[in-house]
């Protein structure tokens, strides 16, 4: 989830926060950037997807679009919602998107699911503007590097929300943190970004020792309020519901990890028909938001990593005071057990 206050309250303390804005038309991009900036004068960052669409989109047709409502045909009925019509897909261009974030000058632009071409990514250096892009294996961080970027931010399958891989299948690029971001720290000279599975201050330490230079948490931060997430999102993030996750293609057709409830139980029964993104996201928004209004949390697509139950903080101030203690006080012991085992003459 995005929402300008949470992107601003991160900035703000110190942090860099991120909007994602792939889903949304070049001039709603425009007025998000401008109340964030209205709220922050520190550096933040927008997200985009850089690959828009799946191979198929373009040509789905009405009857695919009416096979794959019918196994939600029951879940709309039954919180009152009204079955869609099919409608022709109207895309939205990632090219259009981005002169937006260049005509407003963003400090930095972060992206996934591929990489932009040489004329994007030097039009966002000549002004200025950091780049971070996302790998999920070794060879995509390879490639960011060899592209010119200027942070990798290596992310684990343990991360909630979407697999952004671009070299391979996602479910053939499912490496785990603990694995994934050493590998990334030997095979680049850029600096490396630990996603995915880091829900408090052991997990930024760990990130840290495995040779990072910075961590990205996305689930933790859910659950505050300034995240713009639902109640009933945060509700099954603080109340332990979230500690299931589990993945599936069925919330928008592209691989996702969510909080495991009946209806992503039911995406992932065999046979069931899953549109190309994002017809898949357009059409479950249908059972998303009566669902929501009926607080049925089971029938609701509900983000979240595989740290999501570590979640504690309802505020973005609590949360990341907490973190910072926390991550130096571990610090401290970590040096001083170190230093005790050196003068022990365990270590050299």
């Amino acid at each position: 989830m995005s929402s300008q206050k949470l992107t601003a309250a991160v900035s703000n303390y110190g942090g860099l926060g991120s909007f994602g804005a792939h889903g949304l038309k070049p001039e709603a991009i425009r007025e998000v950037i401008r109340e964030i900036k209205g709220i922050t004068s520190k550096p933040f960052a927008m997200n985009l997807w850089v690959s828009m669409e799946d191979e198929g989109t373009l040509t789905s047709t009405e009857e695919a679009f009416h096979r794959s409502l019918s196994p939600l045909t029951k879940h709309i009925e039954s919180v009152g919602g009204d079955l869609p019509s099919y409608r022709p897909y109207e895309p939205i261009r990632f090219e259009d998107q981005v002169q937006v974030l260049l005509d407003e000058g963003i400090p930095a632009f972060s992206f996934i699911y591929g990489i932009p071409s040489k004329q994007i990514l030097n039009a966002f250096h000549h002004k200025g503007i950091s780049l971070i892009g996302t790998a999920t294996t070794v060879d995509e961080a390879i490639a960011l590097e060899r592209a010119g970027v200027d942070v990798i931010a290596a992310s684990g399958f343990e991360a909630g929300g979407h697999r952004g891989s671009f070299l391979q299948s996602s479910e053939d690029s499912l490496t785990g943190t603990m694995a994934l971001v050493p590998q990334v720290v030997d095979a680049v000279r850029l600096p490396v970004v630990a996603a995915g599975g880091i829900g408090d201050a052991r997990g930024i330490v760990a990130a840290f020792a495995l040779g990072a230079e910075g961590v990205q948490m996305g689930t933790a931060f859910l659950a505050c309020e300034e995240s713009g997430a639902s109640s009933l999102h945060r509700k099954a993030i603080l109340s332990g519901q979230a500690k299931q996750t589990a993945l599936t293609r069925g919330f928008t057709g592209r691989l996702a990890r969510g909080v495991k409830n009946r209806l992503l139980d039911n995406f992932n029964e065999k046979d069931i028909e899953i549109l190309p993104y994002p017809l898949q996201r357009a059409l479950v928004r249908h059972i998303s938001i009566p669902a929501e209004k009926a607080g049925q949390i089971e029938l609701l697509p509900l983000w979240a990593g595989q740290s999501a139950s570590l979640s504690r903080h309802t505020d973005v101030r609590t949360l990341l005071d907490t973190l910072v203690k926390e991550t130096s006080g571990i610090g401290e012991a970590v040096q001083s057990w170190s230093a005790r085992r050196q003068r022990e003459g365990v270590l050299e």
